[in-house]
């Protein structure tokens, strides 16, 4: 049966092949070419490239506070410089940009997220959205690292973070040519090597990412989207010479419990329960919504949660 709030040209959507479903278990990411998979509705592209370019601009302009600063690769961001890597919460009503949910509810990420997950609908859990763009003064890098271990970790401790389910996933969909993520395949899975470990431990980004046993470039056209395991071991370089507007979400699967809370609420999640923000949601949208809300009411008595990552 077809689901009803299938867009009308869902024909042209191709879903995770069985083949590629496994090849994203085993090597912790899978692209989703926008030649083959069509995940961004053609009709839908147009609007998220003007929504993309009004949020930044008004970023740049000073008028959102909400954003990544350079020289902050984590979360509390800040606005310790000027020039910006990212726009936060850009489903916030208060940017009146409404592509953005109707993007992320919509079944096509619902049906991939379902598929990579390996779970029913019922169980997907609204996480974050966020924009990449790149910074118009400095050139800027994220040091190699697991969005939810820390790179001090010792063997050990991350052999056990890492055995965890991980019950979530997140992706980068382009707007434009992007060359800016790197990964190490298969690391979702395994503890770092010596010197995968040295790479990865401290401040410093990389000087030059090759310099990372096994790393890769992905390499990202106009619509095509790479997901992955947020704890494969990556980085990422931001250059003012390369236009950027890359859609960066996550999304979570119940099953996981309150394993992903930290890492999500991290980013500061409170005005999404304000029902101005519900009444811009689809019925999908407010369901996973609902399921976010479940989470945050769990680990409520805990209060903070701490962050991540330092730096």
């Amino acid at each position: 049966m077809m689901n009803p709030d299938m867009d009308s040209d869902s024909d042209a959507f191709t879903p995770p092949t069985p083949a590629q479903i496994s090849s994203y278990h085993t090597h912790g990411f899978l692209i989703l070419p926008a030649t083959t998979s069509a995940l961004v509705p053609p009709a839908l592209f147009p609007a998220l490239l003007s929504a993309c370019e009004a949020v930044t601009a008004r970023t740049r302009a000073g008028a959102w506070p909400h954003r990544r600063v350079v020289g902050k690769q984590f979360p509390p961001y800040g606005s310790a410089h000027s020039d910006s890597w990212g726009v936060q919460h850009v489903m916030h009503p208060d940017l009146g940009e409404r592509a953005f949910a109707e993007y992320y509810a919509g079944y096509r990420v619902r049906r991939v997220a379902c598929a990579l997950l390996g779970c029913e609908e019922a169980c997907l859990q609204m996480e974050l959205f966020n924009l990449l763009i790149n910074p118009t003064e400095n050139e800027f890098s994220l040091r190699w690292h697991r969005d939810d271990v820390k790179g001090e970790a010792t063997e050990d401790e991350e052999r056990k973070a890492l055995a965890i389910p991980h019950h979530g996933l997140q992706w980068n969909t382009a707007l434009h040519e992007d060359a800016s993520l790197y990964v190490v395949p298969g690391s979702h899975k395994v503890p770092r090597t010596p010197t995968q470990r040295v790479l990865s431990t401290g401040a410093d980004a990389p000087a030059n990412p090759f310099d990372m046993p096994g790393a890769i470039c992905v390499v990202l056209h106009p619509g095509d989207t790479v997901f992955y395991n947020n704890n494969i071991v990556h980085c990422a370089t931001y250059s003012p010479a390369a236009q950027r507007a890359t859609l960066h979400a996550s999304i979570g699967d119940t099953r996981g419990g309150t394993a992903r809370a930290r890492n999500i609420l991290q980013h500061g999640l409170t005005w999404m329960r304000e029902d101005r923000f519900k009444e811009t949601l689809s019925a999908d949208g407010q369901a996973m919504l609902a399921r976010l809300e479940d989470m945050q009411r769990a680990v409520g008595e805990q209060g903070s949660l701490g962050y991540s990552l330092d730096g």
